[in-house]
């Protein structure tokens, strides 16, 4: 079965095609970060419209990276939610009038459910059952993974998303957008002793999140500091080390609770060199394993989407030919695969 993926949720454009005999045969990605630099984040309707742009071309290119033609694909997956509807209507209308033209199934996929799956196109991927550690600019899950569509959230942020955290405290030490991957290249030459941060939630049970507390201490920190550059790089290393340790803790916490011995990190934010030293270092005190999808595909991408799809698409799912997304979409909400087929 060779599926072609289309993701369009917030300001990535990515198209894969993907075989089930092969794997990946070929994608493309386009990232709309130079068109929002300028505005400090996503402005959702300049994303969409870039989307309508980029998208027909990109499908065409990545099909033809994959050595293919268009008449050998057998189905199309696309990002249905969570995430910008404007965005996701975009990839959802392609996706679905593309599959009706070619005369096969074509299936709205859950975002989060592409990120955690992303390990999957790995060589050596995680077994069934696993915990799984979601993070990224819009959400920061733990979920139980039994299968695919076997899900349970034990886990979710009440406030800002830790990828959301990252950027809005990078914004207010003047960083540049994305804030990210600003703050933690900062961080690298801050003093690890010089400031000291709150791991938030981490002194009562449970395993939610809330990271707004924590930005704000950054904000106050940085008001009443000198403002010098060490100091910049400092109060950029005291929140990565919190935001790092959180996670670390809550994740601990979650392997107890479960039993399970394999942690899968997936989302942009799991591209974090310090988290994932972390994490490895925890899942070998643990006696466990630690799984993560490449770099490139950490950030939205059309792989994970193809993947996620050809999974679905195998098990008989299929969308009808309306065209639905679904902006706020929970993980337990997915049904699960018919595993007779």
């Amino acid at each position: 079965m060779i599926v072609l993926g289309i993701e369009t949720s917030c300001d990535e454009t990515g198209v894969a095609v993907y075989d089930s005999e092969r794997g990946l045969l070929g994608d493309a990605l386009f990232s709309q970060i130079g068109l929002h630099a300028k505005y400090g984040g996503v402005v959702p309707e300049l994303a969409s419209r870039d989307h309508v742009r980029k998208l027909l071309p990109m499908v065409n290119q990545a099909i033809e990276k994959s050595g293919i033609n268009k008449k050998d694909i057998s189905g199309v997956a696309y990002t249905s939610g969570p995430g910008l509807v404007g965005a996701l209507l975009v990839g959802a209308t392609a996706g679905r009038c593309l599959a009706w033209t070619w005369g096969v199934p074509a299936i709205g996929i859950h975002h989060m459910e592409g990120h955690l799956l992303a390990p999957m196109l790995e060589a050596d991927p995680p077994a069934f059952p696993f915990l799984a550690l979601l993070v990224s600019g819009g959400h920061t899950l733990l979920v139980e993974v039994g299968a695919i569509g076997d899900y349970r959230v034990l886990g979710d942020s009440i406030d800002d998303a830790v990828g959301e955290a990252f950027d809005k405290t990078a914004t207010l030490l003047g960083l540049s957008y994305p804030g990210g991957p600003a703050l933690a290249a900062l961080a690298l030459g801050g003093n690890a002793d010089r400031f000291t941060f709150p791991r938030p939630m981490t002194n009562r049970p449970g395993l939610d999140f809330s990271f707004s507390g924590l930005k704000t201490f950054a904000m106050n920190t940085w008001r009443e500091s000198e403002q010098t550059d060490q100091e910049r790089a400092d109060i950029a290393r005291a929140f990565e080390d919190a935001v790092v340790d959180t996670m670390v803790i809550k994740c601990r916490r979650a392997l107890v609770q479960t039993g399970l011995q394999t942690l899968v990190i997936a989302g942009g934010v799991g591209a974090n060199v310090r988290l994932r030293e972390r994490l490895g270092e925890l899942m070998r005190q643990q006696g466990g394993r630690v799984c993560y999808p490449r770099p490139a595909f950490c950030t939205d991408n059309g792989a994970m989407i193809a993947y996620a799809g050809y999974r679905r698409l195998q098990a008989g799912q299929h969308e009808s030919l309306s065209i639905k997304v679904v902006p706020r979409w929970s993980l337990e909400e997915l049904p699960g695969l018919d595993t007779e087929r």
